[in-house]
């Protein structure tokens, strides 16, 4: 089944784009929360003036994520944590104590946003990266110190 998106999807697509998905899937999840519109003739048709208002819609999103980076870029996170003498972590930072940080900020943050190679185990500054929109990536620094 062909439909149009009206959202984006990271496992599908981006507004406006026209995906071939399973009938299930979009009877069940995609038509309903109105993530999607199915493509016919007549949704076609309409498609172009649609497609200017999901343009302007990607845009202000874009924008909003922008400007979310960026005030995410100015925060510094300074966490402490229980250290051994050569500065080994006693545990580990993960993305989920940093989205409890930003979330007492005032930042609404998905943990599954804040992207980690792996676990942060040492003291140390480093920089984090969290995807704040489809093409947008923040790069906030972390710092652990001892307690």
């Amino acid at each position: 089944m062909k439909v149009i998106l009206k959202e984006n999807i990271e496992t599908l697509g981006h507004i406006g784009d026209i995906v071939k998905v399973a009938p299930g899937y979009a009877r069940n999840y995609l038509l309903p929360k109105g993530l999607a519109i199915e493509a016919t003739e007549k949704n076609a048709k309409a498609l172009d003036h649609a497609l200017r208002q999901l343009a302007y819609k990607k845009d202000k999103v874009t924008e909003a994520a922008k400007a979310l980076a960026a005030k995410l870029e100015a925060l510094a996170i300074e966490l402490t944590h229980q250290a051994g003498e050569e500065g080994k972590l006693f545990g580990s930072v993960t993305n989920m104590e940093i989205a409890a940080f930003l979330k007492d900020k005032g930042f609404e943050i998905d943990r599954k946003t804040i992207i980690l190679v792996e676990p942060i185990k040492q003291l140390g500054d480093y920089t984090v990266s969290v995807k704040v929109g489809p093409e947008v990536t923040a790069a906030i620094k972390v710092s652990v110190k001892a307690s």
